[in-house]
């Protein structure tokens, strides 16, 4: 067992109740020394995944009312000793019953160390473990079933399943190239090219899982635009839940880009409500136009909005030529605007402008439409999840499919350039060395610092 470790394993501030997490070696001798049970059974009697009601107690100083749980090795968390108490959730008595722990034989934990533990004493793989501190981070339904999977063990498993191809496939080589005289099955071209293109769309597949799930976990960067007065800014309130930028019936009231992180349905936005777009003599409003261009290129996804009540004018046919040619990666959802006075003549000729786009009718200001749009957007970032999720790959896991990918492309090129086999094996062997180093295989100091450097203290 490791020496024994303590930390508040719940967030700082007031709360009903606290957890401070004590574990490794000695763990349950340290929880008999500061907590005793009512009704006199023993700390070092109790068994594994049971619960007792108690005091905390400093010598002869009650400092609380406690319930302690008791996990015994290998059946924990981490695989040793370990003990919860749970005590009321004031910051203070929470911070004596931790400095007591530690008083009485613990010491301060460091950052994930009890996930560190857990992975040491292998009841966690290393992406297991990572998805530990995505499942904590977790903004929405998406990235928490992402998380779960690989909590559960998906992510390994993908990535076993790749390297045990490439494991197979090198054996082949290896038995191929030294007993030629043997009745082997042949190793050809089309064998080799078949084989590593399955395993580089695989790998690449899990590569590109990158970006999305860093605008799921971070906000998606988004932008509401549209000519002045065609109601953007009560779009921003309605779907913030209060006011936060300012309406009124003036056109050109938005100048400056208001920004705020705002979850739609399922989906975290990172909004910015901008400046109308209009050809404009106003030296001050044409640098809110610009800004709102500028914006409008570097979005993830645009909510452009249109006056249902009005007819498209050159402005409105300008800014749908513009989000047309937005980039191929750019989700455009175009809103038509205040259903609620909106002229059927008006909606049809702004229908056909907008052709080939996401169009949703919508009245901001009564909030009509509201849960149309939040369907959409999500339908646009989680529709492809299925029901089980999808896994999303960290930047550490990236880099190490990366490699693996450079490799294996590299086998790919010397298969059809004609190299020896045994060449091609190396870069073959490179690759799997990569997926390794992914999993944990191939565990190196540095790689353990930089996963537990990101995790609270206290799991």
């Amino acid at each position: 067992m490791s020496e024994c470790i303590c930390a508040i394993a719940t967030a700082a501030g007031e709360g009903a109740l606290s957890v401070v997490r004590i574990c490794g070696e000695g763990a349950l001798e340290v929880a008999e020394k500061v907590f005793f049970p009512f009704g006199g059974k023993a700390v070092a009697e109790m068994a594994g995944y049971s619960c007792a009601y108690g005091r905390v107690m400093d010598g002869a100083d009650r400092i609380d009312d406690a319930v302690l749980t008791v996990f015994r090795a290998p059946h924990s968390y981490t695989g040793e000793d370990s003990a919860e108490i749970s005590c009321h959730g004031g910051s203070y008595v929470t911070e004596r019953i931790f400095r007591l722990c530690c008083k009485n034989g613990a010491r301060p934990a460091e950052r994930g160390e009890f996930t560190k533990l857990a992975l040491i004493n292998g009841k966690l793989s290393l992406t297991q473990a990572e998805a530990v501190a995505d499942m904590i981070a977790a903004q929405g339904e998406l990235t928490m079933k992402a998380a779960g999977l690989a909590r559960q063990g998906r992510l390994a498993q993908r990535i076993d399943g790749m390297k045990r191809r490439l494991t197979v496939l090198l054996g082949k080589i290896a038995a191929w190239v030294d007993y030629p005289e043997e009745e082997l099955p042949e190793v050809t071209d089309d064998l080799l090219t078949g084989e590593l293109k399955a395993v580089i769309d695989e790998a690449a597949g899990l590569s590109a899982s990158y970006d999305a799930g860093m605008l799921l976990k971070k906000g998606i960067p988004a932008a509401i635009i549209g000519k002045p007065n065609v109601g953007k800014s009560t779009l921003m309130n309605l779907l913030l839940g209060y006011d936060r930028a300012i309406v009124t019936g003036k056109a050109g009231t938005t100048r400056d880009i208001i920004e705020e992180s705002v979850r739609v349905g399922d989906v975290l936005l990172r909004l910015a409500d901008t400046a109308g777009m209009r050809e404009t003599e106003d030296e001050v409003e044409q640098i809110g136009v610009e800004l709102a261009r500028k914006r409008l290129s570097e979005s993830a996804l645009i909510i452009a909005v249109f006056d249902g009540s009005a007819k498209p004018d050159e402005d409105d046919r300008r800014l749908i030529s513009e989000i047309k040619a937005a980039e191929g990666g750019t989700r455009v959802l175009a809103l038509i605007n205040k259903s609620d006075i909106s002229d059927a003549g008006s909606v049809s000729e702004y229908e056909e402008l907008l052709s080939g786009l996401t169009v949703i009718g919508i009245s901001a200001k009564e909030g009509d439409g509201q849960r149309e749009l939040e369907r959409a957007i999500e339908e646009m970032y989680l529709g492809a999840a299925g029901e089980d999720g999808v896994l999303f790959v960290n930047e550490r896991q990236r880099c190490c499919l990366d490699r693996s990918l450079e490799h294996l492309r590299a086998a790919l090129g010397a298969v059809g350039m004609g190299v020896t086999f045994d060449a091609v094996g190396i870069e073959i062997s490179e690759a799997a060395e990569a997926l390794a180093e992914l999993t944990g295989e191939r565990l190196t100091d540095s790689v353990v610092d930089e996963v537990f450097s990101k995790f609270c203290v206290g799991k």
